[in-house]
């Protein structure tokens, strides 16, 4: 019996079960988990971070010597040449926004393989909203390539694609997003970059959110151009209170610094404001937050598979990002998973999340949150939009010994509320 939490004693067998079973995939994410901690380790002794680093910058904040060592240190945990790494990049979308605008001219072609983007990022592209300024009020045309019926990459469609628009910039989102669909691999991503240099001179990109120090190597590690992401997820390691990075080719990283700031001045400008301390730690503390959030979503996925329901990935499949789907049926079973999970938070617990507009989405979105970081995907977190197929997103989990808590509190809300037998 556990001394802190009532839990039904058929939730405290399930419990058992579904630990046993995800003892081997724990392994294997140690393993992964002390590669990158050892690689980061490196590249803070490499590049000698010191308490000088962390220093306060203001204004304009020219020769920021801790902002300059923090992008370097990014860059070579990330395995790129050069890296922004910026409290003013305000969300992921916003990032890879200025990633985008700064990469794509008037007449250029954007074409996406891995289908329909994420849902916030869809307005930046111009396939819903009008005149906002999007890629497609600039004139750049957006193309994509569809998944494949089993969600992988089509790359005979790729292979098309590239030879009948020569796009100047390939996209390619890792994440599965609000979808079923598996994510990418950096091994895939990889192919995929592989075959479009063969066909075309193109920048590939990579929305790299959710998926940084999950496996042993990043996408530019495997040919991408350029990766960019949020550090309120994984690089962040729960302590960054906002920002997004951009890693890549140094001219590339270049561009977007153009756009992030103003032609001219790029990277050389942005103060720090006393963060830099934060963003540091937060690096450095990422391998093994991602390590935990991972053995967090596989105990989810071994539990709720266990209870019947279909998850992806299954417990004992590889992993290429944080997050864990579950597909519960029907909106009253996903509201209850998603409020059960709340319960489990260590900020606002006793909050109860309702489905509600959110900004950049068709749908109503029910969000489970109660962290530290607000909206902090790295903590532990549910979200889903109101629609078929009714799964929930989950991801994070600072530390897996609470979030597997959550998880189980989870079980138990659904269980109360008669949408889960035990």
């Amino acid at each position: 019996m556990n001394e802190f939490f009532q839990l039904e004693p058929a939730l405290e067998r399930a419990c058992g079960q579904a630990m046993r079973r995800a003892a081997p995939s724990f392994s294997r994410i140690e393993e992964i988990t002390e590669h990158n901690q050892q690689k980061v380790l490196k590249a803070f002794l490499d590049h000698r971070v010191s308490e000088t680093h962390f220093a306060e910058s203001t204004g304009y904040g020219y020769g920021d010597r801790g902002r300059e060592t923090l992008e370097a240190v990014f860059a070579q945990a990330m395995g790129a040449e050069a890296a922004l790494v910026r409290h003013s990049l305000v969300s992921g979308t916003h990032t890879l926004a200025v990633a985008l605008f700064g990469l794509l001219r008037p007449g250029d072609t954007m074409l996406c393989v891995t289908g329909t983007p994420y849902d916030t990022i869809q307005p930046v592209i111009g396939l819903k909203g009008e005149g906002m300024g999007s890629l497609k009020d600039f004139g750049v045309t957006y193309r994509q390539t569809d998944l494949t019926p089993e969600g992988r990459l089509d790359f005979d469609a790729i292979e098309r694609a590239v030879k009948k628009y020569r796009p100047r910039l390939v996209y390619l989102q890792r994440s599965r997003g609000y979808t079923l669909r598996p994510s990418c691999s950096v091994e895939e991503i990889g192919q995929a970059a592989a075959l479009v240099k063969a066909h075309a001179n193109a920048i590939v990109m990579v929305d790299n959110c959710y998926g940084e120090f999950v496996q042993r190597t990043e996408p530019t590690q495997q040919g991408a151009d350029l990766v960019a992401g949020s550090l309120i997820k994984n690089p962040g390691g729960g302590l960054a209170k906002n920002g997004g990075y951009i890693a890549g080719r140094k001219d590339l990283v270049e561009l977007c610094a153009y756009r992030m700031t103003t032609p001219g001045l790029g990277a050389e400008v942005g103060a720090t404001l006393g963060l830099n301390r934060g963003l540091f730690m937060g690096l450095f503390n990422a391998p093994h937050v991602v390590g935990e959030a991972l053995k967090t979503a596989v105990f989810a996925a071994a539990l709720f598979e266990g209870f019947g329901y279909e998850v992806t990935p299954r417990h004992d499949e590889p992993r290429f990002d944080i997050i864990q789907a579950v597909k519960l049926g029907n909106p009253q079973a996903l509201v209850a998973f998603c409020q059960g999970m709340q319960t489990g938070a260590p900020v606002d617990a006793f909050v109860t999340p309702m489905p509600w507009d959110m900004p950049g989405y068709d749908n109503q979105v029910i969000m489970a949150a109660g962290a530290f970081i607000l909206g902090s995907s790295i903590e532990l977190s549910a979200d889903a939009p109101l629609r078929e197929p009714w799964a929930a997103w989950l991801q994070g989990g600072l530390n897996f010994h609470s979030a597997k808590m959550g998880v189980l509190l989870t079980a138990g809300a659904m269980i109360k509320k008669g949408v889960l037998s035990c």
